[in-house]
């Protein structure tokens, strides 16, 4: 397999499973500051000109974060990347898509480019302030959803990946401050032995 990848990116919570799951792949870093994503060699793989994209042994690929994690679960039920009853996996995807849909296509995707939803930069500011107020309610709710746990589910799965990145960009990037939960949760990431590797590959160590 191989991962295309941004260095801090949304991309990070699939590296970090590809790591959990311990099978050989590659990396490939796409460059956004070249606007690598945008080029001829990438669109090829990935007309949507986006990270995450894996591709696959046998060469197809497959984007978007939660098909990829899903399909990462499935091929490895070994290591326990989805819970084992139909509640508890229902409750693993719903946390995942609210972290990737909401937190982060809502909130941060205002926060960081909110020219995409005002044209006029005055309004910027007005765009930046709601989109970090989608982001801390998002984070409360993912704080109530972790009172009494280690992780969204019990045990670790392919929503703490996903809260993960945005936990990275709120702490580590945005400097907002995380709720106990949250906090406690990020810093249990940070110290699994597979997120210290993603973290040093990806030459983020210091920004973690």
């Amino acid at each position: 397999m191989k991962l295309y990848y941004m260095p801090g990116a949304c991309s990070i919570g699939i590296h970090v499973l590809l790591e959990e799951i311990g099978k050989p792949y590659d990396l490939q870093k796409i460059d956004g500051a070249k606007q690598e994503q945008y080029g001829p060699d990438f669109v090829k793989i990935n007309p949507k000109s986006k990270v995450p994209t894996l591709q696959r042994d046998d060469g197809s690929v497959l984007t978007e974060f939660p098909a990829i994690a899903m399909w990462l679960a499935r091929k490895n039920p070994e290591k326990g990347l989805l819970p084992g009853d139909a509640d508890s996996e229902a409750r693993a995807i719903e946390a995942m898509d609210y972290a990737v849909s909401t937190m982060h296509m809502q909130g941060f995707s205002r926060m960081f480019r909110p020219m995409n939803y005002a044209p006029t930069e005055a309004d910027h500011d007005k765009v930046k302030a709601r989109g970090k107020e989608i982001m801390e309610k998002g984070l409360e709710l993912m704080n109530k959803a972790l009172e009494g746990k280690e992780y969204l589910t019990g045990s670790f799965s392919i929503a703490d990946a996903a809260l993960f990145y945005v936990e990275f960009w709120a702490s580590g990037r945005m400097k907002m401050p995380l709720p106990k939960n949250c906090a406690a949760h990020y810093e249990r990431m940070k110290n699994r032995p597979a997120v210290k590797r993603v973290l040093e590959q990806e030459g983020l160590t210091a920004a973690a």
